[in-house]
């Protein structure tokens, strides 16, 4: 079923959404190297507006799991952004808390991750960083509570499973960049070789 008109389709993407979306894409890959990020680089494929974010919002809170097939196959059929993410030794979700993935029944990010890892052939790993505090959604607050809101709440597991490795952690949207921030300064100080982030989308 294509997660933007919802019509039929073996490839959850029919070709006149398809067609419709990519023209409205950006892909762009946004090194952050060169300013106080833990990230390395962000990459992403919209705009969170329109339709992809009526996509996102039915996808996440909306019991449409279904969703991650029709961005997963769009992100398939994008030969610049496939091999920016090859350049990864391996993939893993930002994890949401227990509390969260029971009552929504999956982590939207996990869903992308575990397959956009298969079809590209990288590691992925889940459950290594992990979410220890079920804080406040980040959506509910301003800009300056949101780095606040997450110091703490993340813990890597394992740290030898992540020494001198390229990791790709993703997500759906990206705000202001505090969560990815977070989870990338713990990588960081567990010795990861590199983090970048990959979103959907970028508010």
């Amino acid at each position: 079923m294509c997660g933007f008109c919802g019509k039929l389709d073996k490839n959850s993407l029919c070709n006149k959404c398809k067609i419709r979306i990519q023209k409205n894409a950006i892909c762009k890959i946004e090194d952050y190297r060169e300013t106080s990020s833990y990230f390395d680089e962000h990459i992403y494929l919209f705009q969170y507006d329109g339709e992809v974010r009526d996509a996102i919002l039915n996808y996440k809170f909306n019991e449409q799991s279904h969703i991650y097939r029709t961005f997963l196959e769009f992100i398939k059929n994008n030969e610049n952004i496939c091999a920016q993410i090859k350049k990864y030794d391996i993939i893993m979700p930002i994890p949401i808390s227990k509390k969260r993935l029971n009552l929504r029944g999956y982590n939207q990010s996990a869903l992308i991750a575990r397959n956009l890892a298969k079809v590209l052939n990288i590691e992925y790993k889940e459950n290594v960083l992990v979410k220890i505090i079920d804080n406040k959604p980040q959506s509910e607050l301003g800009q300056h509570e949101r780095s606040t809101n997450v110091k703490g709440v993340y813990k890597l597991k394992a740290p030898r499973n992540i020494y001198q490795k390229k990791i790709l952690l993703v997500d759906d949207i990206f705000t202001t960049g505090s969560t990815a921030n977070e989870c990338a300064r713990v990588l960081k100080e567990n010795n990861a070789n590199s983090v970048g982030i990959f979103t959907i989308a970028k508010d």
